[in-house]
C-alpha cells in the first residue's frame, strides 16, 4: 500500500468512527432497533395465532371426518381383518389330496413361516420400506399424497402402508375420499396397537389379489399364487418367482402370465419388467447383494410357468359335483340345527332352499376340508374301463348307451368307486346317484323273497306254478309271463324260480305277501322313492315303480342280505373339517335292522345259484379272481334296461345299462346280447377294482351260514313233507329252510290214479277208456294245491312237474271230452317196412289199434311214436280209438312189401293226408300258442302298468317288467320283430350258460 492509499484509508475510517459516535446516530439505531423487534415479536404471535388456530381447524375436521366410524376392540378389529374367503378342499379316501372346489375366489391360507423369505422381503421392498419403522401410518408419505392429490401431478406414489392396505381390502372400500381415507389412518394405527408387525404381514400375504392362475381362476393370496403359478408352496419360492408375485398387487390381472382360459399369455413383458422393478428395490434396500440382484434380473422367468392345468371340476366332473351336492346337504342340515331348526322342518321348501342357499356360499367360501370315502386308484380304473369298453351297443336317435355303476362297502356304506356315465359333457346327469329307474328283475330278492323268507311265508323250497296266469285286479287281469313267452316249467321252486328268473313263480309268490306290505322292507334298505300306490301294486314284484329307483340305491339295498339283514346306508363324505381344525361332521353308521339273519343268509344263497348256474353264470369266466358272490340279474319292460347287482362278504356292486330317453337294448352287437354286455361291463369293472385292492374285492371269508337253518327234503310240487305217492313220483327235493318253518306236515298232493296220453300231454282216464291206452300213476289234488296259485292258472292240466323225474303225474281237472260220435278213419302210409300215421285231427283219440289179415297185432297210445314196424307178407290198417273207446272204421289197407295204394286209396290217402295236415297244424299253431306267446300284459295290465322312470318324471302307466335272457330261438323272433336287428346271442362258453339264456 503506498502513502496515497494509506491517507484516504484513515480518512474513511475517521468518518465512520464519528459517525457511530455521534449521538444522533446513537438516537436513530435506538429507534431502528425497536421497531424491528417489535415487527418480528408481531410475526412470531401472528405465526403462533394462526398456526394454532390451522391445526384446530384440521383436528376438527379430521375428527369430524370419523366421527361415524365406531371405536373397534381388538377381537373387533381382528374378526375383520381375518374375514376373507378361503377356498374349500376335497379329498380322496385316506386323505389323497383331489383339488379345490369350484369359486369365484381361489386362495389358501398359509402361515408366515412358510412364506419363502425373498417373498417378504420383496413386498416390504415394493410396498412398505418403512413396515418395521412406523407405527401404521408415515405422514411425509400421505403429506406427499395430498399433495400430489391437489397440485394434480401426474405421479401419483401413494401413501399407504402395508398396513394401511389391509384395512383398505378387508373393512373399508377403495372409495377415494378424505372420510375413507381418516377412517383408515385412524383404524391403522389401532390395528398396529393391537397385533404384531408379523401377524399383519402374514394376513397380507393372504389376502392380496395376484391374478390368474394356470387354469384360468382368479387367486388371492401367495399360497394360491405360488401353486398356480410356479407350482410350487410358498415356502419354496426362489428369488425371481417372489419377486415376480411381490409385483402383481399393483396391478393383478394386467401383470398375471395367463389368460381366464389358463393358457400363457403371449406378452408377458409387462409382469417381467414389474418383476425387474421389485428386483431393483429389493437391491437398493438391502435385501439381496448385488451378484443376486445381477442374477435374478437376467433369470428367464417364463420357464417356470407351468403349463394349463385341469381343475378338479374338469378332471373329476361327476364326482366333484356329487362331493358338492351332498356337502352343501350336510351343511344345510348343520346350519338349520345351529339355528334352533330340526331336519323335519326342512321339509318346507321355502325353508330348504334358504338353507342350502347359504351352505353352498359358506363351502365355497370357508376354507373346509372335506374328506370322502372314493378310492382314486379304483375311482380313475373304472373311468378308463368305462371310457374303453367296446361293448355298450348301438346309437340309437343320436344317444348311445348310457352307464351307470357303484361300488359300496357293506359293513360301512362306504362308496368306494362309481360311474356316473360316459361322458359328461355329452350328458352331466348322474346315472349312479340320481337317474331313477325300473330295476326289474333285481327288484325280487329285496321285495318278494327276502320278506316272504322273513315272514315265513316263502322258503327256498317253496313251489309255486309256473304256467299262464291271469290274476282279477279289479280293472283288468293281470297276466305277466316269462320273457320269451316260454319257460313253462308247471311249477317251480322258489330257488329255481330266482336262479332262471321266472316272473310267474314271482308274481304268484308275491301275491301272497302283499297284504303284509312287502314294499316297507324298501324303504327300511333305503329306498327314498317308494309311494302308497307301489305298496298295493302287484307289478312292483318285477321292478314296477312309480317313480323307479337309482344305481346307488338298489346297490345299497343289496348289501342289507351281506349284512345279516342289517342295512348300513350308503355314503360319500366322511367328514368335514373347518380351516381352524374343528370337525363340524363325522358320518356315524346307524345300522336298521330289515332282515333275520337266517332270512338273509337263505336270500343270498338262492342268488348263489343266480351267479353259479343262472341267469349270470356267464359272468364267472370274466372275472380275474374267485369270490362267493350272490347277485341278480334285471331287465325291465321292452328291455329299456339292463341290470346286474351282487355282493360278496366285503362289497356290493351294480352295473346300469339303458338309454336316457328309454329304448330298446335288445339286439345282438359284436356277437352279445344286451343281458350279457351288461355282465361283461360289471366284470370289466370289478376286476379293474380287484387289480388296485384285491383284499377288499375278494376276501377270503365266506358267508356263513348262521344257526337256526335246517335241511329238509320236501315234495317238489307242494312244498310240504314227502309222502310215499311223492317218493314214488320221483318228485323229491331237497333244500334249507329256517328251522321254525319247516315243512311240517305230509304233502297230500296226490291220489293214484289212471291217465292217457296225447302227443305230450296227459288226461285223466275215464271208467269207459280201455285199458290199453291207460297208464297207472299220480294224480294232482286240486284241493291241496291253492297254495301254488292254482286259481289263476289258466289251464290246471298244466300244472305238472316238466322234468324227466316227473313219472306218471297228471292235474286231475286235465280232462277229454268225448265228442260223441265215432273218429274218422285214419289215413296211413307204408315205406322202408314202416307203417305211419298222423296225430287224428279229433282231440279225443287216446289210442290206435293195428290190424294184420284182420286181427289186431297193436295197441298205440296216442302219446307215442305214430309207427308200427311190419313184418314179412299180410294186408294191414289202423283205426282210431277215442276216450270212451269208440272205434273209427279202418283206414286203408297196405301190403307188406307193396310200394302202390289202389287209386281209390290214393283217394283216400289225399283226403286223410289234407286231414292229417289240418290236425298237425293245429296242434302246432295250439302248441305254439301255450308255448312260446308273448306276455299277455302286453294289452292287459293291472292296476299300475310298468314302466321304467323316465328320469324323475312319474309315469303311471306302466306294462308289468319281464325279464328276460332265455330261449334264443324266441329271442331270434323278438329281435327281427321289434329292432330288426339281426342275430342273437350265440355265446357258447359252457353248459351252466344256458341257464342264463333262460333269464327274466
Amino acid at each position: 500500500m503506498n502513502n496515497n492509499q494509506k491517507d484516504r484509508f484513515q480518512t474513511v475510517w475517521k468518518q465512520l468512527t464519528r459517525f457511530f459516535q455521534s449521538e444522533k446516530t446513537h438516537k436513530n439505531a435506538r429507534v431502528t432497533y425497536q421497531v424491528i423487534w417489535n415487527l418480528t415479536l408481531i410475526l412470531i404471535i401472528v405465526g403462533i395465532l394462526g398456526f394454532s388456530f390451522a391445526g384446530g381447524v384440521g383436528a376438527g375436521y379430521f375428527a369430524a371426518l370419523v366421527n361415524d366410524e365406531p371405536v373397534r376392540s381388538k377381537e373387533d378389529l381382528k374378526k375383520d381383518i381375518y374375514n376373507y374367503e378361503e377356498t374349500s378342499e376335497v379329498y380322496f379316501a385316506d386323505e389323497v389330496y383331489l383339488g379345490k372346489l369350484k369359486s369365484d375366489l381361489e386362495r389358501e391360507e398359509v402361515s408366515i413361516d412358510k412364506v419363502s423369505k425373498h417373498l417378504k422381503n420383496a413386498v416390504i421392498a415394493t410396498e412398505d420400506e418403512y413396515f418395521y419403522e412406523h407405527d401404521g401410518v408415515v405422514p411425509k408419505a400421505i403429506l406427499r399424497a395430498i399433495y400430489q392429490e391437489f397440485s394434480n401431478a401426474t405421479v401419483q406414489s401413494g401413501g399407504s402402508t402395508l398396513t394401511q392396505q389391509l384395512i383398505k381390502n378387508q373393512i373399508l372400500t377403495n372409495e377415494v375420499s378424505f372420510d375413507r381415507k381418516a377412517k383408515e389412518i385412524l383404524l391403522a394405527l389401532r390395528v398396529e396397537k393391537f397385533f404384531e408387525k408379523e401377524e399383519i404381514l402374514e394376513t397380507y400375504l393372504n389376502v392380496s389379489t395376484l391374478g390368474r392362475n394356470s387354469s384360468g381362476r382368479n387367486i388371492a393370496g401367495v399360497e394360491s399364487a405360488a401353486e398356480g403359478i410356479f407350482g410350487v408352496e410358498a415356502k419354496d419360492l426362489t428369488l425371481p418367482q417372489s419377486a415376480f408375485i411381490a409385483g402383481l398387487p399393483q396391478s393383478p390381472f394386467g401383470y398375471t402370465p395367463y389368460t381366464q382360459q389358463g393358457k400363457l399369455k403371449e406378452n408377458q413383458e409387462p409382469g417381467i419388467n414389474r418383476m425387474k422393478t421389485v428386483l431393483k428395490r429389493m437391491y437398493s434396500n438391502g435385501y439381496i447383494t448385488k451378484e443376486e440382484y445381477a442374477k435374478a434380473n437376467a433369470y428367464d422367468i417364463t420357464k417356470d410357468f407351468i403349463g394349463k392345468t385341469e381343475m378338479p371340476s374338469e378332471k373329476y366332473p361327476w364326482l366333484t359335483n356329487e362331493i358338492e351336492k351332498r356337502s352343501i346337504e350336510i351343511l344345510s342340515v348343520s346350519l338349520a340345527k345351529e339355528d334352533g331348526y330340526e331336519e323335519k322342518d326342512l321339509k318346507n321348501a321355502d325353508l330348504k332352499a334358504q338353507y342350502l342357499a347359504l351352505a353352498d356360499r359358506k363351502l365355497r367360501q370357508n376354507g373346509y376340508k372335506v374328506y370322502t370315502t372314493v378310492n382314486k386308484k379304483i375311482y380313475d380304473k373304472m373311468q378308463e374301463v368305462t371310457k374303453n369298453y367296446p361293448n355298450y351297443g348301438y346309437d340309437k336317435a343320436g344317444e348311445p348307451v348310457e352307464a351307470g355303476a357303484i361300488l359300496i362297502e357293506n359293513k360301512t356304506g362306504k362308496i368306494i368307486s362309481f360311474v356316473g356315465g360316459r361322458d359328461f359333457k355329452r350328458k352331466q346327469y348322474n346315472h349312479a346317484t340320481a337317474s331313477l329307474r325300473s330295476n326289474g328283475s333285481t327288484m325280487k330278492p329285496l321285495v318278494i323273497y327276502g320278506p316272504g323268507i322273513e315272514l315265513g311265508k316263502i322258503s327256498p323250497g317253496s313251489v309255486s306254478a309256473n304256467v299262464p296266469i291271469s290274476i282279477p285286479t279289479g280293472g283288468k287281469p293281470w297276466s305277466p309271463g316269462n320273457y320269451g313267452g316260454g319257460s313253462y316249467t308247471g311249477v317251480s321252486t322258489a330257488r329255481e324260480a330266482l336262479k332262471n328268473s321266472y316272473n310267474i313263480p314271482a308274481a304268484l309268490f308275491y301275491k301272497k305277501i302283499i297284504n303284509l306290505s312287502p314294499a316297507s322292507y324298501l324303504e327300511k334298505m333305503g329306498f327314498s322313492t317308494v309311494t302308497k300306490g307301489d305298496y298295493s301294486n302287484l307289478a312292483l314284484s318285477l321292478g314296477a315303480m312309480d317313480k323307479g329307483v337309482t344305481v346307488e340305491e338298489n346297490v345299497n339295498a343289496y348289501g342289507t342280505f351281506a349284512n345279516s339283514g342289517e342295512f348300513i346306508d350308503a355314503y360319500m363324505i366322511d367328514k368335514i373339517v373347518s380351516k381352524d381344525g374343528k370337525v363340524i361332521y363325522q358320518h356315524k353308521v346307524k345300522p336298521v335292522d330289515v332282515f333275520s339273519p337266517q332270512a338273509a343268509y337263505l336270500t343270498l344263497d338262492m342268488m348263489r345259484d343266480v351267479v353259479n348256474s343262472g341267469t349270470a353264470a356267464s359272468v364267472r369266466n370274466r372275472l380275474a379272481f374267485s369270490s362267493d358272490w350272490a347277485g341278480k340279474t334285471g331287465t325291465s319292460q321292452n328291455y329299456w334296461d339292463a341290470w346286474f347287482v351282487a355282493s360278496n362278504p366285503n362289497v356290493s356292486f351294480g352295473t346300469w345299462l339303458g338309454y336316457d330317453k328309454p329304448k330298446s337294448l335288445q339286439g345282438t352287437y359284436n356277437g352279445l346280447e344286451y343281458n350279457k354286455r351288461n355282465l361283461y361291463y360289471w366284470a370289466d369293472l370289478i376286476n379293474a377294482a380287484y387289480k388296485v385292492d384285491p383284499k377288499l374285492i375278494d376276501p377270503d371269508k365266506r358267508f356263513e351260514m348262521p344257526g337256526g337253518i335246517v335241511s329238509r327234503s320236501f315234495c317238489g310240487v307242494s312244498g310240504l313233507l314227502p309222502s310215499s305217492s311223492c317218493q314214488k313220483a320221483g318228485l323229491v327235493k331237497s333244500d334249507l329252510f329256517i328251522a321254525k318253518y319247516a315243512p311240517s306236515r305230509a304233502d297230500d298232493s296226490f291220489i293214484d290214479g289212471q291217465y292217457v296220453s296225447v302227443g305230450s300231454k296227459r288226461y285223466a282216464a275215464l271208467p269207459q277208456t280201455p285199458g290199453e291206452f291207460k297208464s297207472g300213476g299220480f294224480m294232482l289234488n286240486p284241493e291241496s294245491f291253492g297254495d301254488i296259485g292254482l286259481k289263476y292258472v289258466d289251464d290246471p292240466g298244466s300244472v305238472i312237474p316238466g322234468s324227466e323225474k316227473s313219472g306218471g303225474v297228471v292235474g286231475t281237472k286235465a280232462k277229454l271230452n268225448d265228442n260223441g260220435k265215432a273218429p274218422d278213419s285214419l289215413s296211413i302210409t307204408i315205406s322202408n317196412g314202416k307203417i305211419t300215421w298222423g296225430l287224428h285231427h279229433e282231440g279225443d283219440v287216446v289210442g290206435y289199434r293195428v290190424y294184420k289179415d284182420g286181427k289186431k297185432v297193436a295197441s298205440i297210445n296216442a302219446g307215442e311214436n305214430l309207427v308200427y314196424k311190419v313184418g314179412s307178407g299180410g294186408s294191414y290198417y289202423v283205426t282210431a280209438v277215442d276216450i270212451v273207446g269208440k272205434e273209427s272204421a279202418p283206414s286203408q289197407h297196405v301190403e307188406s312189401g307193396a310200394k302202390k295204394t289202389s287209386s281209390k286209396e290214393d283217394s283216400t290217402k289225399n283226403k286223410d293226408d289234407r286231414g292229417k295236415d289240418k290236425i298237425v297244424n293245429e296242434v302246432k299253431k295250439t302248441d305254439s300258442k301255450e308255448e312260446n306267446s308273448p306276455d299277455k300284459n302286453t294289452d292287459k295290465q293291472p292296476e299300475k302298468d310298468i314302466q321304467p322312470e323316465k328320469e324323475t318324471e312319474t309315469n303311471k302307466e306302466k306294462d308289468p317288467v319281464q325279464d328276460k335272457d332265455q330261449n334264443k330261438e324266441n329271442t331270434d323272433k323278438e329281435i327281427q320283430g321289434n329292432d330288426k336287428v339281426q342275430g342273437t346271442v350265440n355265446d357258447q362258453e359252457q353248459e351252466t350258460d344256458k341257464a342264463e339264456d333262460e333269464e327274466e
